[in-house]
Protein backbone atom coordinates (compact mmCIF):
# COMPACT_ATOMS: atom_id res chain seq x y z
CA UNK A 1 0.00 0.00 0.00
CA UNK A 2 1.31 3.76 -0.61
CA UNK A 3 -0.56 6.73 0.54
CA UNK A 4 -1.95 9.19 -2.20
CA UNK A 5 -1.53 13.19 -2.16
CA UNK A 6 -4.88 13.06 0.63
CA UNK A 7 -3.31 10.32 2.22
CA UNK A 8 -5.65 7.64 1.49
CA UNK A 9 -4.56 4.39 1.16
CA UNK A 10 -4.07 2.97 -2.32
CA UNK A 11 -2.92 -0.57 -3.51
CA UNK A 12 -0.22 -1.00 -6.12
CA UNK A 13 -1.95 -4.42 -7.20
CA UNK A 14 -1.21 -8.12 -6.26
CA UNK A 15 1.44 -9.89 -8.13
CA UNK A 16 1.45 -13.24 -8.00
CA UNK A 17 3.07 -16.29 -10.08
CA UNK A 18 -0.10 -19.00 -11.16
CA UNK A 19 0.97 -22.21 -12.77
CA UNK A 20 -1.37 -23.81 -15.44
CA UNK A 21 -0.78 -27.37 -16.81
CA UNK A 22 -2.57 -27.42 -20.28
CA UNK A 23 -3.24 -30.82 -20.88
CA UNK A 24 -2.98 -32.80 -23.97
CA UNK A 25 -4.34 -36.33 -25.08
CA UNK A 26 -5.18 -38.02 -27.91
CA UNK A 27 -7.91 -40.26 -28.92
CA UNK A 28 -7.48 -44.00 -29.84
CA UNK A 29 -7.61 -44.31 -33.40
CA UNK A 30 -8.40 -47.24 -35.09
CA UNK A 31 -5.47 -47.55 -37.90
CA UNK A 32 -3.18 -44.66 -37.26
CA UNK A 33 -1.71 -43.21 -34.46
CA UNK A 34 -2.21 -39.50 -34.16
CA UNK A 35 0.14 -36.71 -32.95
CA UNK A 36 2.07 -37.95 -29.54
CA UNK A 37 0.13 -36.25 -26.52
CA UNK A 38 3.37 -34.15 -25.31
CA UNK A 39 2.83 -32.30 -28.95
CA UNK A 40 -0.74 -32.14 -28.36
CA UNK A 41 0.18 -30.43 -25.00
CA UNK A 42 2.85 -28.33 -26.37
CA UNK A 43 0.73 -27.03 -29.37
CA UNK A 44 -2.18 -26.26 -26.36
CA UNK A 45 0.27 -24.19 -24.57
CA UNK A 46 1.60 -22.47 -27.61
CA UNK A 47 -2.34 -21.14 -28.53
CA UNK A 48 -2.65 -20.72 -24.40
CA UNK A 49 0.33 -18.11 -24.46
CA UNK A 50 -0.49 -16.05 -27.32
CA UNK A 51 -4.00 -15.64 -25.71
CA UNK A 52 -2.58 -14.50 -22.92
CA UNK A 53 0.02 -12.20 -24.62
CA UNK A 54 -2.88 -10.92 -26.92
CA UNK A 55 -5.90 -10.55 -25.48
CA UNK A 56 -5.88 -8.32 -21.76
CA UNK A 57 -7.79 -9.67 -18.81
CA UNK A 58 -9.19 -6.98 -16.82
CA UNK A 59 -7.56 -6.33 -13.53
CA UNK A 60 -4.37 -8.31 -14.79
CA UNK A 61 -1.06 -7.27 -16.40
CA UNK A 62 1.15 -10.13 -17.23
CA UNK A 63 4.48 -9.20 -16.95
CA UNK A 64 6.30 -12.74 -18.10
CA UNK A 65 5.34 -16.20 -19.23
CA UNK A 66 7.55 -18.72 -17.87
CA UNK A 67 7.87 -22.00 -20.43
CA UNK A 68 11.03 -23.31 -18.75
CA UNK A 69 9.18 -26.30 -17.22
CA UNK A 70 8.93 -29.70 -19.22
CA UNK A 71 5.94 -31.12 -20.84
CA UNK A 72 5.33 -34.88 -18.63
CA UNK A 73 3.34 -37.85 -19.00
CA UNK A 74 1.17 -39.35 -16.81
CA UNK A 75 -0.63 -42.73 -17.24
CA UNK A 76 -4.54 -42.81 -16.86
CA UNK A 77 -5.31 -45.84 -16.01
CA UNK A 78 -9.53 -45.49 -16.29
CA UNK A 79 -8.96 -44.72 -19.52
CA UNK A 80 -5.87 -46.63 -20.86
CA UNK A 81 -4.15 -43.69 -22.09
CA UNK A 82 -1.16 -41.11 -21.89
CA UNK A 83 -2.00 -37.79 -20.64
CA UNK A 84 0.70 -35.17 -20.87
CA UNK A 85 1.09 -31.75 -19.35
CA UNK A 86 2.79 -28.61 -20.59
CA UNK A 87 2.82 -26.22 -17.79
CA UNK A 88 3.92 -22.73 -17.85
CA UNK A 89 3.81 -20.06 -15.22
CA UNK A 90 2.45 -16.47 -15.30
CA UNK A 91 3.88 -13.73 -13.72
CA UNK A 92 0.79 -11.44 -12.99
CA UNK A 93 -0.08 -8.04 -11.42
CA UNK A 94 -3.92 -7.83 -10.61
CA UNK A 95 -5.66 -4.85 -9.45
CA UNK A 96 -7.54 -6.75 -6.54
CA UNK A 97 -7.49 -10.35 -5.44
CA UNK A 98 -11.07 -10.54 -7.00
CA UNK A 99 -9.76 -10.12 -10.56
CA UNK A 100 -7.14 -13.43 -9.96
CA UNK A 101 -10.34 -15.78 -9.50
CA UNK A 102 -10.28 -15.61 -13.69
CA UNK A 103 -6.95 -17.42 -13.49
CA UNK A 104 -7.55 -19.26 -10.43
CA UNK A 105 -10.83 -20.70 -11.69
CA UNK A 106 -9.49 -22.53 -14.62
CA UNK A 107 -9.57 -26.38 -15.17
CA UNK A 108 -5.73 -26.28 -15.84
CA UNK A 109 -5.09 -24.38 -13.24
CA UNK A 110 -2.55 -25.51 -10.44
CA UNK A 111 -0.78 -23.36 -8.47
CA UNK A 112 -0.36 -19.94 -6.98
CA UNK A 113 1.83 -18.04 -5.21
CA UNK A 114 1.25 -14.31 -4.16
CA UNK A 115 4.61 -12.29 -4.10
CA UNK A 116 3.88 -9.49 -1.53
CA UNK A 117 6.89 -7.42 0.09
CA UNK A 118 3.13 -6.29 2.79
CA UNK A 119 0.53 -7.53 3.98
CA UNK A 120 -2.59 -7.99 2.04
CA UNK A 121 -5.45 -6.28 3.81
CA UNK A 122 -8.91 -6.61 2.75
CA UNK A 123 -12.05 -3.78 3.39
CA UNK A 124 -15.65 -5.90 4.41
CA UNK A 125 -16.83 -4.81 1.30
CA UNK A 126 -13.38 -6.00 -0.68
CA UNK A 127 -14.18 -9.20 1.06
CA UNK A 128 -18.00 -9.60 0.32
CA UNK A 129 -16.65 -8.56 -3.23
CA UNK A 130 -14.39 -11.39 -3.17
CA UNK A 131 -16.93 -14.17 -1.69
CA UNK A 132 -19.56 -12.85 -4.28
CA UNK A 133 -17.23 -13.37 -7.14
CA UNK A 134 -15.71 -16.76 -5.37
CA UNK A 135 -19.24 -18.02 -5.89
CA UNK A 136 -20.33 -16.31 -9.08
CA UNK A 137 -17.18 -18.65 -10.91
CA UNK A 138 -18.23 -22.03 -8.80
CA UNK A 139 -21.34 -21.12 -10.19
CA UNK A 140 -20.37 -20.98 -13.68
CA UNK A 141 -18.12 -23.91 -12.98
CA UNK A 142 -20.79 -25.90 -12.43
CA UNK A 143 -23.13 -24.65 -14.99
CA UNK A 144 -20.58 -25.45 -17.29
CA UNK A 145 -19.41 -29.41 -16.07
CA UNK A 146 -23.49 -29.77 -16.54
CA UNK A 147 -23.14 -28.87 -19.49
CA UNK A 148 -20.24 -31.07 -20.94
CA UNK A 149 -21.37 -34.35 -19.28
CA UNK A 150 -25.32 -33.67 -19.82
CA UNK A 151 -25.64 -33.48 -23.38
Amino acid sequence: MREDKDNHQVNQGIRAKIRLDFKGSSKPGRFFKGKPVEKIAEDIRELNIATFRNIPLKGIKVSDIDIGSEVYVVYDEINNLEIAYAPIVLDVTSDTLEDLLVLIARDDFRKVEVVAQEPIVLSRIEAERLLYRVADEISDYRESFERKYNR
